[in-house]
């Protein structure tokens, strides 16, 4: 039985993986292939690694992984778990088994686009979600943003510091009074009018096209996503989650099953409204949770109490 499986290899799996490795525990951590900021052209909002391709990043992560010699790297998913006395026996892609004393969950979120049509081929180069991981691109452009909710409004406001015009499209929903004024004041135009789809040559925004009233050249756009789960393992494992299908942890990654922990934009404490989207967040829950797990493990190994005793709950 080795100490720890990493279901995941992006940022959060490999931050972990890192931190148990320079612990000298024994980890298996599974890949299965591009994360969700893959169609992204560069990582920001990361220091030291401002602007690096989501490639690049991994490939930088595998070669400092490298260097330890217990963790190794395996292509695949972990399709299934079952609880063992003190620890997990887990079901590979591949057909084979492996038995881990703990498990973290690091297998990150998909992103479902619900429209406007066009959207997915313009996703990650001029359409985005996030204004700190792509705003700043957007400095002296003309972009929209969809959608009429609070958040939507704030995320308009927020654009035109930078962006040389700014655009609220409301998809025909309503707009109070109030929300428009505040808009129009700062120099947000509104259009209410249902969108139709998005135009573009390649992955490049071109315009907005309503189904009534002239269309809207733009050059970027943030749209409504809705992420999901990438995988069913922490469905299998029955470990609580939010409305919002985040798994919900608490301030030392620990899930509600012991022996599962979480990290990255899949998991949130119930004090973060929603997940966090940056690359350089998971890292940092990874990190966090592989020096957890390693002092959960000390304690099993020498009955000694539990540190984080405390925070549970």
């Amino acid at each position: 039985m080795i100490d720890v499986v990493i279901a995941g290899a992006g940022p959060a799996g490999m931050a972990a993986a890192l931190t148990l490795g320079r612990t000298c525990r024994t980890v298996l951590l599974v890949d299965a292939g591009e994360g969700r900021n893959a169609r992204a052209g560069q990582v920001h909002n990361f220091l030291t690694r401002d602007g690096t391709p989501p490639a690049r990043l991994r490939e930088l992560g595998r070669a400092d992984l490298a260097a330890y010699p217990s963790v190794r790297v395996e292509a695949g998913t972990v399709t299934d778990a079952a609880v063992l006395d003190g620890g997990f026996r887990l079901d590979l892609a591949d057909g084979g088994t492996v038995d881990a004393r703990r498990l973290l969950l690091a297998t990150g979120l998909a992103d479902d686009l619900p429209g406007p049509r066009g959207v997915e081929a313009l996703w990650g180069r001029s359409a985005f979600h996030c204004p700190y991981c792509h705003g700043y691109e957007c400095a002296g452009k003309r972009v929209a943003v969809l959608g009429a909710a609070p958040a939507r409004v704030r995320l308009a406001l927020q654009l035109s510091r930078f962006a040389a015009d700014v655009a609220l499209c409301t998809g025909g929903e309503p707009l109070d009074a109030a929300s428009r004024t505040t808009l129009e004041t700062n120099g947000v135009t509104v259009r209410c009018e249902p969108v139709a789809r998005l135009e573009g040559t390649g992955d490049q925004l071109g315009r907005v096209v309503f189904e009534g009233g002239p269309p809207l050249a733009r050059e970027a756009v943030f749209v409504v996503n809705v992420p999901r789960q990438r995988s069913e393992l922490a469905a299998r494992l029955g470990c609580a989650t939010f409305a919002d299908g985040c798994v919900e942890i608490d301030e030392f990654a620990r899930t509600s099953v012991p022996g599962v922990y979480a990290a990255g934009d899949m998991a949130r404490r119930a004090t973060v409204p929603v997940p966090l989207a940056a690359v350089v967040a998971a890292a940092a829950g990874g990190t966090l949770a592989g020096a957890v797990i390693d002092q959960d493990l000390i304690g099993a190994d020498f009955g000694l109490p539990d540190p984080f005793a405390r925070g549970r709950g």
